[in-house]
């Protein structure tokens, strides 16, 4: 293209070029490029111009060239696909009338923070440094698929908007590779964030962020990989949360943040490996929570989070914060759409136990035995009814002596108004009523006495009573034990 060809707004970025000088079209720093389609002639450059520039544009030996243009309305596709492009591209508080692309190709710098487009391609590109999207308008999908960049991502205040009938996902960020951060806090966005598969090196940063897509994927991020945190704090997120197979080093923190998915799991985050997953001060969450064969080496989880329904079958995790008493965790496992889960219940008491807490360690195997008793045929159900009023399951042993002393005292005081005859009156040793009694009770030790004497009567359905008493506490003792001490 020959310079003469240019208007005067495009000489101005032309000869620009060559020094990597500012244009800056604006006629004041509060311009909002979205109103950028009425920009007349004075500040409007056709992308024809700019491609030919950053393919072909004019250099000068000691000056390093670079196009940095703001303010300005660009007309026509930019079309750098395939292009290696040597020269950072600034094209700030600038308005696209078409989607520019870059598929595929190669930049050392790109930069189109606080500019109006109506979307962007922009799939297996390569960025050998920063791209900065901070505070853009995209009014359609945003197509960065299988992009590397060799530094951070930023989309800090970005808007990324779609169509009411779009069935594409708005920002499209599935096997991108980020060298350092992806840091897009206040992020805006209606429809599905699509990050299956990326790899972070650094952190992704979606605090005070705003996603919305009711009814579908919000973030849709499987087998994601990020070194370090996964912030969402402060966030609102209408549509569900898909973490499943991810992998996040650092942090996922969901602190202050409003999940919304209801009638489905707003966060699923099955098989993720997470070293710490917070979840706290952001009210219930409205929806369910799929945590099944996760990894976690933290589970900080406030009970006022947690949402009706769960699923936790297979979650591992090495710690549990904050510490609270069994009965505030317990409802976490008794709202799991899966029924009872064992390995649940096996899981917090061992979280308990880490932390020398015994006693919530023991409630929370109670409560485990009860809710098992609810999936057995009638007649288990009828023995654990017996277990658990006797002696709770092995967990209570001193209700067993509770029991032991009241039967001796209805016996002692039973007998001791009316003797049992003796058998064999010359032989029969001294009748003690406390001993009787003891020896109706207790199956295995034996006094000399209830061989001795044999009670009529009403006495002797009370002796009677007493032998079953004895033996059904003498095996729940000791299946409650046997049970206890096995799984020391």
């Amino acid at each position: 293209m020959e310079i003469n060809d240019l208007t005067p707004a495009e000489e101005r970025v032309w000869r620009a070029f060559t020094t990597g000088a500012d244009v800056d079209f604006r006629e004041g720093t509060d311009e909002d490029a979205a109103n950028g389609g009425g920009w007349g002639p004075e500040r409007t450059v056709r992308a024809a111009v700019l491609r030919s520039l950053l393919l072909n544009g004019p250099q000068q030996d000691g000056e390093i060239a670079s196009l940095r243009v703001a303010g300005a309305r660009i007309t026509g596709m930019l079309d750098l696909q395939y292009a290696t492009i040597d020269h950072p591209v600034r094209l700030r508080h600038s308005y696209f009338d078409e989607i520019p692309r870059f598929h595929a190709g190669r930049l050392r710098e790109l930069n189109l923070s606080e500019s109006a487009l109506p979307g962007l391609t922009a799939q297996a590109m390569r960025v050998d440094g920063v791209l900065r999207m901070t505070r853009s308008r995209f009014r359609g999908p945003v197509r960065l698929g299988g992009t590397q960049i060799t530094g951070s991502l930023y989309m800090e205040s970005a808007h990324v908007d779609a169509p009411e009938d779009a069935t594409e996902p708005v920002l499209q960020l599935n096997q991108v590779s980020v060298g350092a951060d992806l840091w897009a806090p206040g992020l805006r966005t209606r429809g599905q964030i699509r990050l299956n598969g990326a790899t972070v090196t650094g952190s992704v940063n979606l605090n005070d962020a705003r996603l919305g897509n009711p009814g579908g994927a919000a973030l849709d991020a499987e087998t994601l990989g990020v070194e370090g945190d996964l912030l969402i704090r402060h966030a609102e997120v209408r549509g569900w949360i898909g973490l499943r197979g991810a992998r996040v080093a650092g942090r996922l923190d969901l602190s202050y943040s409003r999940l919304s998915h209801p009638g489905s799991s707003a966060l699923r985050a099955s098989s993720a490996t997470i070293g710490e997953l917070w979840l706290r001060r952001g009210g219930p969450v409205e929806g369910g929570l799929n945590l099944r064969r996760a990894q976690l080496d933290v589970l900080f989880l406030e009970p006022e989070t947690l949402p009706d329904q769960v699923q936790l079958g297979g979650l591992t995790y090495t710690s549990l914060a904050l510490h609270e008493p069994a009965d505030r965790r317990l409802p976490m496992l008794e709202r799991d759409s899966d029924g009872y889960v064992p390995q649940a219940y096996e899981q917090l008491t061992a979280a308990y136990r880490r932390i020398g807490d015994d006693r919530a360690a023991r409630l929370v195997q109670l409560a485990k035995q009860r809710r098992q008793r609810t999936t057995l045929p009638w007649y288990g159900r009828a023995w654990g009814h017996l277990q658990d009023a006797t002696v709770g399951y092995g967990f209570r042993p001193l209700r067993a002596g509770g029991w032991l002393l009241s039967l001796l005292a209805i016996g002692s005081v039973a007998y001791s108004l009316h003797h049992p005859r003796p058998l064999k009156a010359s032989e029969a040793p001294h009748f003690d009523p406390v001993f009787y009694t003891l020896d109706l009770l207790l199956p295995v030790i034996s006094f000399g006495q209830e061989g001795a004497y044999a009670p009529d009567g009403w006495y002797q359905t009370l002796s009677y009573a007493l032998v079953v008493a004895g033996w059904i506490l003498a095996t729940t003792v000791f299946t409650g034990v046997t049970r206890t001490v096995s799984r020391q």
